[in-house]
């Protein structure tokens, strides 16, 4: 039998439990396989069903048929991308900073280029276009990639509604994830996070950064999970600090690990600044926030990002992010021979590679550089072997 053509389709026989056979067509429609029931398939010497010829032709009808149905529809790339984020939005349940990241790529970046053009009548060669003019406007492959990724869930969106039939996202290559070049992890000392604690200002919002400045070096939490920390996540029994809410863009929302909650242990010292700074507060309810403006609101990460800054300056250490002080508490608990395990648990890590990092500052369980040292010493010349007497050291190597 000759092969068939690509895009033709493909004719299946499949029989029941009753043993009365019927063929199925099968064809790719936007990366998705499509599989229907053409009818029932005519057995040896009988006049119903269906021949091969006849379900040939009821295969390609079909096919044709979805794309008619596609083309009909009008619906624009905007309304098709509304309707999905929608649906991302209230079926899915998707955060609302995804939510947001969407409406801006589909405003920004995909209407402005497809315009008002139905999606059914964008191809890949459509697709393949924006691709190129978004990299000639300098979005990284990342950027790009994320954009493309999300106009490929509006054409899958759109298939499962019956506005096109293909999806011509999927028939584009898009751009690699850029690889990052490995570099050190930057974090403060014990003696450079004291530093720092002395230099913070004696003003009412530095009361409140030197606690937070230490919770941040001691707990590894994320600035978003510290800015929404509650007096009822810190168990002062247990020694532990529990973190279930996290904020991103003034909203609050689930911590970037996707975790319900997770435990962090709480070292004494850490303990009787939260203790003190518990005492000063003029906002001490279980649903209060712990790191709070003097309104009892979230504070402001960008105005608290620059007193940080500023806080390092004056201590005269080195220059990080506010994000290295969550490095500082896993290269110290690292330093300190804890688990790897237990601090990708404690810092919210989903995947150990991520955590991976620290082990280069875990104490070597093989005391490898103590062997290094007894099997090339110290010296600078290398010693001459030993030979027997009268002998050479080939002959000597040969009996040894």
């Amino acid at each position: 039998m000759a092969r068939r053509g690509y895009g033709s389709g493909r004719l299946i026989v499949r029989r029941d439990k009753a043993g009365r056979e019927s063929w199925y067509g099968s064809w790719w429609a936007g990366g998705r396989r499509v599989k229907r029931k053409l009818g029932p398939k005519r057995p040896q010497g009988r006049r119903d069903g269906l021949t091969r010829s006849q379900a040939e032709a009821e295969l390609r009808r079909q096919m044709e048929e979805a794309v008619v149905v596609a083309s009909r529809s009008g619906i624009g790339l905007q309304e098709a991308g509304t309707r999905y984020i929608t649906h991302l939005e209230t079926a899915l349940e998707r955060k609302p900073t995804t939510i947001q990241d969407y409406r801006i790529i589909l405003r920004r970046h995909l209407v402005p280029f497809f315009a008002t053009r139905p999606i059914a009548k964008i191809g890949a060669d459509d697709v393949a276009a924006y691709l190129l003019v978004k990299r000639r406007e300098g979005l990284a492959s990342n950027t790009v990639r994320n954009q493309l990724n999300f106009l490929h869930g509006i054409f899958a969106f759109g298939i499962k509604r019956g506005w096109v039939s293909t999806n011509p996202v999927a028939q584009v290559d898009r751009p690699r994830s850029e690889r990052r070049p490995e570099r050190r992890i930057q974090f403060l000392t014990a003696t450079e996070l004291d530093e720092l604690i002395r230099a913070v200002p004696d003003d009412q919002l530095g009361a409140i950064e030197r606690p937070l400045y230490l919770m941040a070096a001691m707990s590894g939490l994320r600035q978003g999970e510290l800015l929404a920390l509650r007096w009822s996540d810190i168990d002062w029994v247990a020694g532990r600090i529990r973190v279930a809410d996290s904020v991103t863009r003034g909203s609050l929302g689930s911590p970037k690990s996707r975790r319900s909650i997770r435990a962090v242990p709480m070292a004494d010292r850490l303990a009787r600044e939260l203790e003190r700074h518990f005492q000063r507060s003029a906002f001490q309810g279980d649903d209060d926030l712990v790191f709070c403006h003097q309104l009892g609101t979230v504070l402001d990460p960008s105005k608290l990002r620059k007193r940080f800054t500023r806080a390092l300056q004056r201590a005269g250490v080195r220059r990080i992010r506010f994000h290295d002080l969550r490095h500082t508490f896993g290269t110290q608990m690292a330093a300190a021979g804890a688990p790897l395990r237990a601090i990708q648990e404690w810092m919210g890590h989903a995947d150990y590679s991520t955590t991976s990092v620290y082990a280069h500052y875990a104490p070597d369980p093989t005391h490898g550089a103590a062997f290094a040292e007894r099997a090339f010493g110290s010296g600078d010349a290398v010693a001459e072997p030993e030979t027997a007497e009268g002998g050479d050291p080939a002959s000597s190597a040969s009996r040894g």
